[in-house]
């Protein structure tokens, strides 16, 4: 008992020295809180025994591209994005019912550029910029906490010596009411996931008994907005999936379900008419049905874009020379769908596609690494580099799948131009192996081949939401 006593003694005598303090105890658990004021912290310039960084802004087809592209034995690379995968859009709507899981159309940053997880001066930040000073070559951004309670977002800044804007587009709704709370885009891997669990859920409840008729086809009719290419893959997917699947797995409902796609104009404008025709064709035989009407599916740039002092192109994109350079920013550098030639250049504003930002993110690439090998990698300092060739884009072709193992390839390099045009089993085997060899990694890959042999023998799984 007396050592007890002791050790309740010694334990109170030491305590008195804190219990003095009352702020002791509320500056011990700031530690601990996330109502702090906003802190500024970040990647200071580099010096001159480091490597020169250059800081990319996204990470959709021409950011990717372009990181894969840059040589690490010149630059750091520093990637800012809310999103830490690339997705391989192509293959998007194939998720949506299950012929693809969804890891396989995501490649993580860090496999698409491994510096970015390995190097001392290359990073990943999952974060949205917020604000560019290109007179101090700094790079104002927010972290990305996605709803987390546990944490708030705060703000840092990073310091550049080249910067390549690569944020894509928006989808816009045209102002039209109801669009944003009750469609869903199809863009991002989480509006595939969300489309699907819509899609399986509608399905089961369809199931369950006390629902009429009418509401039964309500829940089971599927609308897809936009005829160009996205919307009539995933119309095309849709079918395959009620007529090989869920006819099977859900017979009492199989015939209340159906596919409405909606069109301003001809679907795939930018086809050949012969393949409009055959896609039209293919889609009513499937059980799509087509409908014109006042339909506006495109995209534009994003509010961040259009608040830069940038000089603009026609369409609202970032202002940009023959060389991906923005004139009015020294070291700043725009690629995508976010960025379009200026008026001066003579040149068009390019379609928003995939295939032009990639080929813009691997010119770019080139062109930074040539900058680097001369000398003129750190800021303010690449003004007397020869820069070489300006870029020039020459269209490869399209593809698009119309379901039921038919597809459509169109080689013309324009729409007035003349080509090969393909259509039918033929095309959709080379559809399937086109984009299996354009997939990044040999892992997502291996995915892709073994989700369609799967697929192909055993069904989709349509069991789980």
């Amino acid at each position: 008992m007396s050592f007890f006593r002791n050790l309740i003694q010694l334990s109170t005598s030491k305590s008195k020295p804190l219990l003095q303090n009352p702020n002791f105890l509320f500056t011990s658990l700031s530690h601990f809180t996330t109502d702090t004021p906003t802190r500024y912290a970040g990647l200071e310039p580099t010096k001159r025994d480091e490597k020169p960084r250059v800081v990319v802004l996204g990470s959709g087809w021409a950011g990717c591209r372009l990181m894969k592209g840059i040589d690490t034995d010149l630059y750091d690379v520093v990637c800012v994005s809310p999103r830490n995968h690339m997705v391989f859009t192509p293959l998007l709507a194939s998720t949506c019912v299950g012929t693809l899981e969804f890891r396989s159309v995501a490649e993580p940053i860090g496999r698409i550029q491994p510096a970015i997880s390995k190097a001392p001066g290359s990073y990943f930040f999952l974060a949205n910029c917020t604000g560019l000073d290109t007179e101090k070559h700094t790079v104002h951004c927010e972290t990305v906490t996605d709803g987390l309670d546990t944490v708030d977002p705060w703000r840092f800044k990073i310091s550049y010596d080249k910067l390549v804007i690569a944020l894509g587009a928006e989808a816009t709704t045209f102002g039209i009411r109801g669009v944003k709370e009750h469609a869903i885009f199809l863009r991002e891997v989480h509006h595939a996931q969300e489309i699907r669990r819509k899609l399986l859920l509608n399905l089961m409840l369809s199931d369950v008994p006390g629902l009429s008729e009418e509401e039964k086809r309500r829940l089971l009719h599927c609308v897809v907005v936009g005829g160009g290419p996205t919307g009539v893959e995933f119309s095309g997917e849709l079918s395959d999936f009620i007529l090989k699947d869920v006819r099977q797995t859900y017979a009492h409902v199989k015939d209340y379900i159906h596919v409405t796609l909606i069109e301003a104009n001809e679907i795939l404008s930018s086809f050949d008419d012969s393949l409009r025709r055959y896609a039209t064709k293919q889609l009513t035989k499937s059980g799509v049905h087509l409908v014109r009407g006042y339909c506006q599916g495109c995209v534009g740039p994003s509010p961040f874009v259009k608040s830069l002092e940038f000089p603009k192109s026609p369409g609202g994109r970032i202002g940009i020379d023959e060389w991906m350079r923005v004139p009015s920013a020294p070291d700043v550098f725009a690629i995508g769908d976010c960025s379009g030639f200026l008026e001066s250049t003579g040149k068009p504003v390019l379609p928003a596609l995939a295939q032009v930002a990639e080929r813009q993110g691997k010119y770019l690439a080139n062109l930074l690494n040539k900058i680097g090998k001369d000398g003129g990698g750190r800021s303010n300092s690449g003004k007397e580099v020869e820069l070489g060739g300006p870029f020039v884009y020459r269209h490869l072709g399209s593809m698009a799948t119309i379901g039921s193992y038919k597809a459509l390839v169109d080689l013309r390099q324009s729409k007035d131009a003349k080509g090969l045009a393909l259509k039918g089993f033929a095309s959709w085997f080379i559809w399937r192996s086109a984009y299996l060899t354009r997939v990044i990694s040999w892992r997502n890959r291996f995915y892709v081949a073994i989700n369609w042999a799967t697929t192909f023998v055993f069904g989709r799984d349509i069991s789980r939401i």
